[in-house]
């Protein structure tokens, strides 16, 4: 869900929705413009007290250690800051950090921290805080395990300086703190909350959490000894959950929501249009596919899983079903990633004779049957029906399972599956987007895929400060990651949502984030 319903693991498989009947499912849009000033005037006279933002699924863990959900993310971000941010021009930023030096070999990082600085319980934000935050992380308990797997030692050097000693240079490092490894939870609320901390998180960011209706809602409330000066302007911040993106839309226009997270692909262009709304459509740092379980018949297969990665069209699905709201794929780095290179993002062409040729060698010229788990929304379905449509001509029968996200995400850790639509809404540093999802037992990696040459690469690649040395390492990688095929790539989704224009401040960021603290 969290890809229009853009998802996140992740990101289940974001695929715009294909509404045939858009007459009856958007009565509102014919009433549009005569409603403008009518929802207008109802912010106002709310006194903007309170913000409603639609999420396209229910958020699993607002815990940065345990999360791995773009749509955990939307919310965590106004209740939790970072070491680290980036800004509007993609560009990395001090948060919660004041400053980093960096050794000249790259081994050691000191990181000064902002004074003054409380966590919602009252305790303070510190240099111990941050070091038991990373620590934490470290465990191999959490996703944030292999990103900061080189870490050998965090040591306290004042109450506001802490220093950083890696076992070799990790050229990611102030990137990776920039996210859920970055965002600082609180030591004494962990301690009292233990295994649920995630039900109860405790942040020092701009909204505190309140409470959560599973399934429906979530409620933060103003954090009234917020560090910067000013912000928040809300009082109550309430994430209502919509698994549907045709229901999000029209809760948008009957003013239910001010903020959606996702727009239907065949609406973008109307809602652009309508006065009182504006739509953010721009292109995102992740990507979409198919996780195949390597250790699960018949994926453990390779030439099985080659016929399925080669036999889909990713420009027929991007041009039939996501109508300018997302690019064809072959790599985890689209065109605003650093490490991307066209070539190696460009999907090879759709050759039968080959496709018939792998299932002959993989000893299944006739096809064979596996089961797709995905979603359980309209957008998933679709996309899963039409890469179905794509696989029969080759005797390949592909059933959909729908599945609610939690219950999707589930199953990519524990490997409960043949095969699982999920993607990643991706990171700035390259990294990011690849380490933690291909390497060989990282926390990540729910296709079980390991190869000795792609570790190597990927190892190499994070001791590299020159971009274009680690992007045409990444490239060396990617080329063999293909031709395994644990993972069909198959898109790049844009960052889509929408607001009411009554709203102001709104500060656009690459990620995709809405951050409420400056929306007014």
């Amino acid at each position: 869900m969290k890809r229009s319903m853009t998802y996140s693991k992740r990101t289940g498989l974001a695929v715009a929705a294909t509404v045939l009947s858009l007459a009856t499912s958007f009565p509102a849009f014919a009433s549009a413009h005569t409603h403008t000033a009518h929802h207008a005037s109802a912010l106002r006279s709310s006194a903007l007290s309170t913000l409603s933002i639609g999420l396209s699924a229910d958020p699993p863990k607002l815990d940065p250690s345990l999360s791995s959900a773009l749509v955990d993310r939307q919310v965590m971000v106004n209740i939790y800051d970072s070491l680290f941010t980036i800004n509007a021009a993609g560009k990395l930023q001090n948060d919660l950090a004041t400053g980093a030096v960096i050794s000249k070999n790259g081994l050691t990082y000191t990181i000064t921290l902002r004074k003054g600085v409380k966590f919602q319980d009252g305790t303070p934000f510190n240099a111990t805080a941050v070091k038991f935050n990373l620590e934490r992380d470290m465990l191999k308990i959490s996703p944030r395990h292999s990103s900061l797997s080189l870490i050998s030692k965090v040591t306290v050097d004042g109450p506001y300086k802490l220093t950083i000693q890696l076992s070799k240079p990790f050229s990611p490092l102030l990137n990776v703190l920039s996210g859920r490894a970055g965002m600082m939870v609180s030591p004494t609320a962990v301690k009292k909350e233990g295994a649920n901390f995630l039900n109860h998180p405790v942040g020092t960011g701009p909204y505190e959490y309140v409470s959560r209706v599973i399934g429906s809602s979530i409620t933060l409330v103003k954090n009234p000894h917020y560090w910067m000066k000013g912000l928040p302007h809300f009082q109550k911040v309430v994430y209502k959950i919509f698994t549907d993106p045709n229901v999000e839309l029209l809760n948008l226009q009957s003013n239910e929501v001010q903020i959606i997270d996702t727009v239907p692909p065949q609406q973008i262009a109307t809602l652009a249009k309508t006065p009182g709304y504006t739509v953010i459509n721009k292109p995102s740092f992740g990507y979409q596919g198919v996780y195949l379980n390597v250790k699960a018949k018949p994926f453990t297969n390779l030439f099985v899983r080659e016929a399925v990665n080669y036999a889909i069209n990713r420009q027929a699905l991007v041009n039939a079903v996501l109508k300018g709201s997302a690019s064809p794929g072959y790599s985890p780095f689209g065109a605003s990633s650093p490490a991307y290179r066209k070539a190696e993002d460009t999907p090879p062409n759709v050759n039968p004779a080959q496709i018939r040729a792998l299932l002959k060698r993989g000893g299944e010229a006739h096809g064979f049957t596996f089961t797709m788990q995905t979603a359980n929304s309209p957008i998933n379905v679709q996309l899963a029906e039409v890469m179905q449509a794509m696989l029969q001509p080759y005797g390949i029968k592909m059933n959909i399972q729908q599945l609610d996200f939690g219950t999707l995400l589930n199953n990519s850790s524990d490997g409960n599956f043949q095969a699982l639509a999920l993607g990643w809404s991706g990171r700035l540093d390259p990294d990011q987007n690849i380490y933690s999802f291909y390497y060989t037992g990282a926390p990540l990696n729910s296709s079980n895929y390991s190869n000795p040459q792609v570790d190597a690469l990927l190892n190499q690649a994070r001791t590299v400060s020159n971009m274009t040395q680690r992007a045409n390492l990444y490239e060396r990688a990617v080329a063999i990651i293909n031709h395994d095929s644990p993972y069909i790539f198959l898109y790049h989704p844009n960052n889509v949502l929408a607001f009411n224009s009554s709203i102001h401040g709104f500060n656009y960021v690459p990620d995709g984030l809405i951050r409420v603290a400056t929306l007014s």
